[in-house]
């Protein structure tokens, strides 16, 4: 009977923090990391010490998910409204007082210059899972109506600075948490048409719509040349169409196999723009090819599976709604960053995850991770 009351060995203590961590997810991590650092290898050959800082970056968004992992999702839950308390408040702060650059007014000055932006990419979702949560079994139309208010005020001060790539990913992570907590198709549909028939309208019109006394609703005219660009890069090839053509380019002279590792001349020769952070999706086609990029979306689709078979498995709805909109957060961030690398979509400027060079997307992609694996760590624990 004396065994049952001995104290537990230091082992014994420990071991919960160290067990319990989702091996599929942790194998999709490092997958696309080794991509990541090769690639930026060969893109930051000549860009000083990229490859360094890359690195180190992974290892503090490894910390960084290591500690995430260990708070239960009780825990993040009751950070839910402080936190996006405090991002909408330091918004704010920014539209007020904050720090312009390149006529962008998108940081702001705490003793340390910050982007408050970045923490919306977190406390959105955050936010709008624990509003679902508090009416759980009792949805209705005004919670959807209520939900979006929520959403809407941020996105609108982060398109106000403006931060068009931002504001995006901050709009679909809180819109996937409302698509999945049951967001009506008959709602969706119509905004899908109507958002076809101005694309198309757009397409159709472009000659006459974007000439430069034609002035766009809501967008500021670099937005609307973006938009222009994208229809027709060949109307400033060396200007602003330089990025698309340039990106393009290395894609398609990848062909299937690459030109091959440190040989790729668009690269090397540095006619792709940006091509350690928002283009780096070309030089990595240009070198390694089709096949490469197959194994690239290869790591994504398995990240992301994992991701939503987390959410499916989550005992509560904070926990499935908060994994599967982090999980196509995900998404929207590959899908975006090579679409419009491609030319399919305007260059809005985000990151590709793990590949692009940038501390502050390696630390939110830290936070995201870690979150999914607290919530299939606690369900792991729950059933041991």
């Amino acid at each position: 009977m004396s065994a049952v009351f001995d104290k537990p060995s230091v082992w014994q203590r420990v071991r919960p923090v160290f067990t319990g961590f989702d091996g599929p997810l942790i194998f999709a991590m490092l997958w696309l990391a080794a991509f990541g650092l090769v690639t930026m290898y060969s893109a930051g050959f000549d860009h000083g010490t990229r490859f360094v800082d890359h690195a180190r970056n992974m290892v503090l968004a490894l910390v960084i998910l290591f500690l995430v992992s260990q708070v239960p999702p009780q825990k993040l839950m009751s950070l839910a409204v402080p936190l996006y308390t405090v991002g909408v408040i330091l918004l704010v702060a920014t539209a007020v007082m904050g720090v312009t650059k390149k006529g962008a007014t998108r940081w702001l000055n705490v003793g340390v210059v910050i982007q408050p932006s970045e923490i919306l990419k977190i406390a959105m979702p955050l936010m709008m899972a624990w509003w679902f949560q508090r009416r759980e079994g009792r949805v209705r139309m005004l919670d959807f109506s209520v939900a979006l208010v929520l959403l809407m005020i941020p996105v609108g001060l982060i398109v106000k600075q403006p931060d068009l790539g931002t504001a995006i990913l901050v709009f679909s992570a809180g819109f996937y948490v409302i698509f999945f907590a049951g967001l009506s198709w008959r709602l969706i549909l119509p905004v899908v048409l109507v958002g076809a028939v101005a694309i198309t309208a757009i397409v159709v019109s472009a000659d006459r719509i974007c000439q430069p006394e034609v002035k766009w609703p809501m967008l500021r005219d670099y937005q609307k040349h973006r938009v222009c660009t994208l229809l027709d890069p060949t109307t400033d090839p060396l200007g602003k169409g330089f990025h698309i053509i340039q990106g393009m380019i290395a894609i398609g002279s990848g062909g299937v196999e690459g030109k091959g590792f440190m040989k790729g001349t668009q690269t090397h020769l540095e006619f792709i723009p940006e091509r350690t952070t928002d283009f780096i999706f070309a030089a990595f086609a240009e070198e390694f090819g089709l096949m490469g990029v197959a194994g690239l979306l290869l790591g994504f689709c398995f990240l992301i599976f994992r991701g939503l078979m987390i959410a499916a498995d989550a005992p509560t709805v904070f926990t499935r709604l908060l994994a599967g909109a982090i999980t196509l957060s995900f998404f929207t961030y590959a899908f975006v960053n090579m679409g419009m690398v491609s030319g399919i979509l305007p260059v809005v400027g985000i990151p590709l995850p793990f590949i692009s060079y940038g501390g502050t997307a390696m630390v939110t992609l830290g936070l995201g991770l870690g979150i999914l694996m607290s919530i299939a760590k606690n369900r792991r624990l729950v059933q041991t």
